[in-house]
């Protein structure tokens, strides 16, 4: 059955919560069926208003999650009552306790060198038998084909069944698209910052800030030159863009093609 989804934009957010994502990624690992989850905020829907072809990666989805507070209470506003917030580290750590009990294996890609070796550590500290089958820091500039293929054959060779994908938006979502049919683990989650929160590089604003929507600004405040186009650019747009699909003022397809969710490569 298909899981509905509200537009936001003309991106399709899928109407879940944390027990339907874990339910589906179990399924995908059963079944072997390939597909990735974009865990999906404001930055990453305003970014695909000017990108197309990111556009349709984020809508070809196995699950495009809403992983920020304004896509949960916007898809509520839809009536997609049943929809709640998926962030990175709590599907990262709700994905890691299920697969203790039912013996996935995990690869880590991304992250800065060391990190996924220390997100290996806090995993196998917090679920003891859970199986880190590798991890791999890539280099920040493009690989050439030849370590790319190295690269698939690392993972393949991992026999992993679900790939961490910690590159930040938008190219991990670039990476998971260009992949998913060429790993054969089934699930590839692209988590961003989550691996940075995680392993307790960067701070994580506290838990009422993150209920009301501020944690952008608490990131902002932490890395104001990283951040400040996002936080002081992507987000009042985003409230006009929000205000335009509101108003019927201008129209945010989905398109054919995205809602019946074909693979863009």
């Amino acid at each position: 059955m298909a899981i509905p989804r509200a537009n936001i934009l003309g991106v399709g957010i899928h109407a879940i919560d944390m027990e339907i994502a874990l339910d589906t990624i179990d399924r995908w690992i059963n079944t072997r069926e390939h597909h990735y989850i974009c865990l999906t905020i404001v930055y990453s829907v305003m970014l695909c208003q000017r990108d197309e072809k990111l556009r349709r990666i984020f809508n070809s989805a196995g699950l495009t999650v809403p992983a920020g507070m304004p896509l949960v209470w916007l898809s509520r506003l839809k009536g997609f009552s049943q929809i709640s917030r998926v962030r990175d580290p709590d599907l990262m750590f709700a994905v890691g306790e299920r697969s203790a009990q039912k013996n996935y294996r995990h690869f880590i890609y991304g992250g800065a060198e060391g990190v996924p070796e220390l997100l290996a550590e806090e995993f196998t500290r917090r679920y003891p038998g859970l199986v880190i089958t590798g991890t791999f820091s890539p280099p920040f500039r493009p690989l050439t084909r030849e370590e790319d293929d190295q690269v698939v054959q690392m993972i393949n060779g991992s026999q992993a069944d679900i790939v961490w994908v910690a590159l930040g938006c938008p190219k991990q979502e670039r990476w998971m698209v260009a992949h998913v049919g060429r790993l054969s683990a089934p699930v590839l989650i692209g988590v961003g910052a989550g691996i940075d929160f995680v392993t307790k590089q960067k701070r994580e604003a506290p838990r009422w800030m993150q209920q009301i929507a501020l944690e952008w600004l608490f990131r902002f405040i932490n890395e104001p030159r990283r951040l400040w186009y996002r936080s002081l650019v992507c987000n009042p747009l985003f409230v006009l863009h929000i205000m335009a699909q509101t108003l019927r003022l201008r129209k945010y397809d989905l398109g054919p093609d995205d809602v019946q969710a074909q693979r863009i490569y």
